[in-house]
């Protein structure tokens, strides 16, 4: 699948969490929703990136978001990496990987010559409608966080004009 682009609404999806409940799309209505995929729990780029947004989680949460991490690690490895970072936010297990194809984002990636599916660091901020406001792709670990609080900003700004 195509990565969905702005204006587009945001493919639905129903998984199992770090909470011990299934979440889905259509429970976060009245949100704005800030969800990033993530290829590995625990990893240098995926911990830089989780402790950044855990740092914004307050700002974050001022602007009517929930922050939603997605990755193919079971729940339990969400729950390790929680804890070890105590990471304030949602992770969802897409052991199926439905959700990382439904938003496009599975892909072939290459390493050292060798090529392997995975996951592409990407992040889609959905608004309270359930449409994709803006998308980030190739994203880099370090600042990522800055860069969703100000596009939240200018979201949050188009809402009420």
């Amino acid at each position: 699948m195509p990565i969905p682009q702005e204006g587009n609404k945001a493919p639905d999806f129903n998984m199992p969490s770090s909470t011990g409940a299934n979440i889905a799309l259509k429970d976060l209505k009245d949100k704005n929703v800030v969800m990033y995929f993530y290829p590995k729990d625990d990893t240098p780029g995926c911990t830089v990136e989780a402790c950044g947004l855990r740092d914004s989680f307050k700002e974050i949460e001022k602007l009517n978001a929930v922050i939603l991490g997605v990755s193919p690690d079971s729940v339990k490895s969400h729950s390790k990496f929680i804890t070890k970072f105590q990471l304030p936010f949602t992770l969802l297990a897409d052991e199926d990987k439905k959700c990382a194809k439904d938003y496009g984002v599975w892909v072939e990636k290459s390493m050292y010559g060798k090529k392997y599916m995975g996951v592409a660091r990407t992040t889609f901020i959905i608004d309270k409608n359930g449409k994709i406001a803006k998308v980030f792709e190739k994203v880099k670990p370090e600042g990522h966080n800055t860069e969703i609080i100000n596009s939240l900003k200018s979201t949050i700004t188009a809402d009420k004009s």
